[in-house]
């Protein structure tokens, strides 16, 4: 790929892709065959300041860049989509507080996000709200100096394990009466529901939460009352960049699973990787890798600019989604009857691949915001 990096973009992918290869490689099948949480390798993470890219030194992160973090999460998602999905999860909590927060909530909520002393959850999602997030219900009504909070929030990942919940509840009626709250994981009245076995993503945590007149205090509001929708929003524009890292990180492994399995297996006389058809599928994997690659640093690279990126974010996660199952499916057909089995890495691959286009915004909802961005920017 010709993308021009920085020597110290060249020093943080390939710090990653050796700790990712040495550190989460050798685990990651025995990880999600289980349905563990890798809590050793997430702390890791935490210890090598991966939660604090996108944070400034005097907030504890690093201050790397939007390019910075979405290479470190391809190699990550390279060997392990449900590590890279918690990363990518904390980062969507840390940048709201980030943008919206006051200096005291950024002091003590983003700073131990940021240094890796917790993971985040951004509790958005409902059981009747997911891709309009305004017509969510979980209610905060004011009384005196707190809310109180009551609802229930569905798929939320990294809940069991989260510092802190970014939580979207409504104060008024209407789009506009959505409202940001930081909740502190112990906080009374949150209750944590029991963890979802999933298609895939099995290392990773999902979990539903329950809020049973859960206190929260005024000082804890994200933002003015009000603002819940655009912060969800900008949160998730940003969190599109995150998943379609993932998803290129995922394009790559289907790669490197396919080209190594094609060039030992033999068939005919000769490895399979010397017959056409095997090499269309090589090719178009190779492809999708390239551009999906492409596309996502188009929209880093804007995000570092401090450019408008809403449209990029989107199209980068629509192409490099749907472009991870195209290839998912391809690389698994290359691998024939043993890609079916369990303990063949591309089996993990091609089930991790598939909720890709359903979160942070499924397939559909991505083709509204690049269109409608499209429709304003002419």
């Amino acid at each position: 790929m010709n993308i021009q990096l920085t020597d110290e973009q060249i020093m943080i992918r390939d710090m990653m892709r050796d700790f990712a290869r040495s550190e989460i490689e050798p685990y990651a099948q025995e990880y999600n065959g289980r349905g563990e949480y890798p809590e050793k390798i997430i702390r890791k993470l935490g210890e090598l300041g991966l939660y604090g890219m996108m944070v400034p030194e005097s907030y504890g992160g690093s201050a790397a860049g939007a390019v910075s973090y979405s290479l470190a999460l391809q190699e990550i998602a390279f060997s392990c989509a449900s590590v890279a999905v918690t990363l990518s999860v904390t980062n969507l909590s840390t940048e709201p507080i980030l943008r919206f927060g006051t200096d005291d909530q950024k002091r003590k909520f983003l700073v131990p996000l940021a240094s890796g002393e917790h993971v985040g959850a951004f509790a958005l999602t409902e059981p009747g709200a997911g891709s309009d997030p305004s017509s969510l219900s979980t209610s905060a009504e004011k009384k005196g100096k707190s809310y109180i909070l009551n609802g229930t929030k569905q798929f939320i990942t990294n809940g069991k394990y989260a510092g802190i919940f970014i939580l979207i509840a409504r104060t008024s009626p209407g789009k506009n009466g959505l409202t940001a709250f930081l909740v502190p994981a112990g906080s009374k009245g949150l209750v944590i529901g029991k963890e979802e076995k999933k298609m895939g993503l099995n290392a990773s945590n999902t979990v539903s939460v329950f809020l049973e007149d859960c206190e929260v205090p005024e000082k804890n509001l994200l933002g003015r009352p009000g603002m819940g929708l655009e912060i969800a929003l900008n949160a998730l524009d940003s969190g599109r960049i995150g998943i379609a890292s993932q998803a290129t990180g995922m394009i790559g492994a289907c790669l490197q699973e396919a080209v190594t399995y094609a060039g030992e297996r033999r068939q005919f006389g000769k490895a399979i990787i010397k017959h056409q058809s095997i090499q269309a599928m090589i090719a178009d994997i190779a492809v999708g890798h390239e551009a999906a690659a492409l596309l996502t640093w188009s929209a880093a690279s804007l995000k570092d600019k401090k450019l408008p990126f809403t449209r990029e974010a989107s199209i980068a996660k629509l192409y490099a989604t749907e472009t991870l199952n195209r290839c998912a499916y391809k690389a698994l057909q290359v691998f024939g009857g043993y890609g079916y089995i369990r303990e063949n890495k591309i089996e993990r691959l091609y089930r991790d691949a598939r909720v890709t286009t359903i979160y942070e915004g499924t397939s559909e909802v991505q083709r509204m915001v690049i269109a409608r961005e499209t429709e304003q920017g002419l």
